[in-house]
């Protein structure tokens, strides 16, 4: 049974996951990881969430504010073994009921043009395609999503 918990990014779990992410990350980005890096420091993220398969991490996620109406869903993973179980689309609906109980009306996101997996992820959790914000702005490499909670 998968369990999400709560917790901030210092979680020595989330961290650990994040670094699987962020090896992954420098495969698919090559020479571009250095830029996109700078935009995935947790240091500034409150709100995270870790996925446990019993007493394993196995995914994790985070938001962060991004406006005074938006939060952005960061650091999104799951391990390869526990893929295709729908785990990144419970702890997305976690972190949007999480955006929506710190009072934010939408969720924003960028991802890369390689992370086939995550763009099918958000489409099929609802999100659309905006125009790249704030510093994606002008990167052929971003895709930019956004989703409304507001009923």
């Amino acid at each position: 049974m998968i369990t999400l918990i709560k917790t901030q990014s210092d979680n020595t779990h989330f961290q650990s996951l994040v670094k699987e992410l962020d090896k992954d990350l420098a495969i698919r980005d090559g020479d571009e990881h250095a830029f996109y890096a700078q935009f995935n420091k947790t240091d500034k993220i409150k709100h995270a969430l870790v996925a446990y398969d019993g007493d394993i991490a196995v995914g994790c996620g985070a938001i962060r504010a991004y406006d005074e109406t938006a939060m952005e869903v960061k650091r999104m993973w799951v391990q390869p073994s526990h893929r295709g179980k729908g785990i990144a689309s419970m702890m997305l609906k976690a972190l949007e009921a999480w955006t929506k109980e710190l009072g934010f009306s939408k969720c924003v996101l960028e991802t890369g043009n390689k992370q086939f997996e995550a763009i099918e992820l958000y489409k099929k959790n609802n999100y659309t395609i905006i125009e790249n914000y704030g510093p994606y702005q002008g990167v052929a490499n971003s895709i930019c999503f956004e989703k409304s909670l507001i009923n």
